[in-house]
C-alpha cells in the first residue's frame, strides 16, 4: 500500500453512543482530534462534506458509512472505526434521496492528495465481505477491533 497507515487502538470505538449521524461523526473526529492525527476544523470539513457528500454504502446489515475531509487537514495518516451502539441515519452515497441505518463509522485520515481513492478501494474490500463486517460489528473492545484492521493491512 502506498499509503502511510498508522493504526492506534485509540481510535478503535465500540459501542459509541451517538443521537445522530452528525453527532456520531463530530464524536469520531474529535477523537482523531484529541489524539494529534486531524487538525481542529477537521470536524467542521466532515460534517460538512457529509451533508454534500453523503458516505453511507448500502449492503446487507450492518451497514458502513465511510466518511472523510480534505486531506490538507490531516496530520498522520489513520483510521478510525466505530461499531454503533444503536443505528443511526445516514444517506446513500449512490442515491441521496434514500437513507441507510448505519451500524459502522470506518473514518478515513487520509494526508496524501491520492491516497482517499487507494484507501476506499481497501475498505471497500473489507466491508464487501459479509463475514468480515459482521466481525467489525460484533467487536466487544477497540483491541478486538483494532487487531481485525490490523490483519488486513499487514
Amino acid at each position: 500500500m502506498v499509503v502511510d497507515l498508522i493504526l492506534d487502538k485509540n481510535l478503535f470505538l465500540t459501542h459509541l453512543e451517538a443521537e445522530n449521524n452528525l453527532d456520531a461523526l463530530g464524536k469520531i473526529a474529535d477523537n482523531l482530534y484529541r489524539h494529534h492525527y486531524v487538525e481542529k476544523n477537521y470536524r467542521q470539513a466532515v460534517l460538512e462534506r457529509e451533508k454534500e457528500y453523503p458516505t453511507g454504502l448500502p449492503s446487507h446489515w450492518p451497514i458502513v458509512a465511510i466518511p472523510h475531509a480534505d486531506y490538507r487537514l490531516v496530520r498522520k495518516t489513520t483510521i478510525s472505526v466505530a461499531t454503533l451502539s444503536h443505528s443511526v441515519k445516514f444517506h446513500d452515497m449512490g442515491d441521496t434521496n434514500n437513507t441507510l441505518d448505519v451500524d459502522v463509522i470506518i473514518m478515513m485520515a487520509i494526508g496524501q492528495p491520492h491516497g482517499q481513492v487507494e484507501m476506499l478501494q481497501k475498505i471497500v474490500g473489507i466491508i464487501q465481505d459479509d463475514g468480515l463486517r459482521n466481525d467489525i460489528f460484533n467487536a466487544e473492545s477497540p483491541d478486538e477491533l483494532c487487531q481485525l484492521f490490523n490483519r488486513f493491512f499487514e
